[in-house]
């Protein structure tokens, strides 16, 4: 039995954790007397659930600083490396970019529209706070206070990269991100036997940060019970009932993009048919849905690119590999939606400005997100401190993360192989389209 439950997979774990979670909060908020309010429920939430899922968190918190940077260093400089490439990694760059934009757009829209974090009633929300309000607001003191000293010119460069590293979870997050994207564009252009040393040792240091990602998602069953059983028992069913509606609004919103936005840009740009496309490289979607992977599904886009869509070797294996870690147009989507549902979750009100932030924080995401189960949560747990959501708040979504991450997956692959359609058709066209595709 013991071998049985070492094979059981991590997200079925995190799953299951998330259901005995919600069962278990929910029926202690409808047996013990007073419901949530029953003295000693309070006193298990605050002495107990609240402390195992701090923990939890505590590993990704403390992760954040150098996964961020070794993880946007290295994007950065292999992106620039790209752009020397000439016109093909140029070319591909920009509809990475205006990709990943339309994304989050599609993402913000879609959270504003539906708002499905208010489905939570006022006064259950204010019972969620009650426990947390004074150590939030004593972070949120030191934040400000921390704020006054040395501030970043014009709230995004930083004169003291280190500074903004020591307080990156207390609103330093932006101008220490900045400081790693302008590393990494003066690394792409430093001599490549100057620059080796450096790439080497942070290639280590994302290596070892990935497994410290590992570890805590390890601990993730355990936390995630915790916290999903204190919020379960607070908010009882409209706490599911908001979650399933993230996870829909998710889900949809990936699917405008894969099949609206997509299909525009194939026609327009890529002059293909749309339907015969998706028809061509449905063996990518289902490898990519199965693997949850963009790098395990590799091997088959590049096949597919070859053998079925007809894309010239050079062109399909440079802007597919290159992909494969530059291109996350579906992470970006799903952060840009996450982020503003937990702000919602919490009656947090973001305004224009804000949610501008959390998009381009989101595009920047697709860089510096590590290729591992759970790599995309350091970046969330980094910016909803900045907008001073509470940590717990990633337990309430996080073990509903599989099936989205196996659809943001599929949306990322298919976009590696959108872009290099076009990018082939504005080379000229040079694709050889396969026998098979008339039969």
């Amino acid at each position: 039995m013991t071998s049985a439950r070492r094979k059981t997979p991590l997200h079925t774990r995190i799953l299951i954790g998330l259901l005995l979670g919600a069962v278990s909060g929910l029926l202690a908020q409808a047996l013990l007397p007073d419901g949530s309010k029953n003295a000693g429920l309070k006193r298990l939430n605050e002495d107990v659930m609240q402390h195992v899922g701090a923990a939890f968190l505590a590993m990704i918190f403390m992760i954040v600083v150098p996964l961020l940077f070794s993880a946007l260093v290295l994007g950065v400089a292999e992106i620039g490396e790209v752009a020397k490439v000439g016109r093909i990694g140029v070319r591909a760059l920009i509809l990475t970019v205006v990709l990943s934009g339309i994304a989050v757009g599609i993402g913000l829209a879609g959270v504003n529209l539906v708002r499905p974090g208010e489905v939570i009633p006022s006064e259950k929300r204010q019972q969620l706070w009650n426990g947390i309000n004074v150590e939030e607001a004593s972070k949120k003191g030191a934040a400000e206070k921390s704020a006054d000293v040395d501030p970043a010119v014009l709230g995004i460069v930083p004169k003291n990269p280190l500074l903004e590293a020591s307080r990156a979870l207390s609103g330093g997050l932006l101008p220490f991100m900045f400081f790693a994207l302008v590393f990494g564009l003066a690394l792409a252009g430093v001599p490549e036997e100057r620059a080796l040393p450096v790439r080497s040792f942070l290639e280590g240091v994302f290596a070892v940060c990935q497994r410290v990602v590992e570890m805590a998602m390890w601990f993730a069953p355990f936390g995630v019970f915790a916290l999903v059983f204190r919020t379960a028992s607070v908010l009882g069913l409209s706490a599911l009932a908001a979650v399933g509606a993230y996870a829909a609004l998710v889900i949809v919103c990936l699917a405008v993009h894969m099949f609206g936005t997509y299909s525009l840009v194939l026609k327009l740009i890529g002059k293909r048919n749309p339907l015969e496309f998706f028809r061509q490289v449905r063996s990518v979607i289902v490898t990519a849905f199965a693997t949850s992977s963009s790098n395990a599904t590799l091997p088959e886009a590049l096949r597919c690119a070859q053998e079925d869509v007809g894309l010239p070797r050079d062109t399909s294996t440079f802007v597919l590999t290159v992909g494969a870690t530059a291109n996350q147009n579906g992470t970006a989507l799903f952060e840009g939606i996450t982020i503003l549902f937990l702000a919602q979750f919490y009656g947090i009100t973001l305004d224009f400005g804000q949610q501008v932030t959390v998009m381009g924080l989101a595009i920047v995401a697709g860089i510096g997100t590590a290729g591992v189960p759970g790599g995309s949560w350091p970046m969330i747990a980094g910016v909803i401190r900045r907008f001073a959501i509470p940590a717990e708040s990633i337990g309430v979504v996080l073990g509903v993360d599989r099936i989205l991450d196996m659809c943001r997956t599929t949306l990322n692959v298919v976009g590696d192989m959108t872009i290099a359609v076009c990018v082939d058709a504005l080379e000229g066209g040079r694709t050889e389209l396969p026998e098979v595709a008339e039969g």
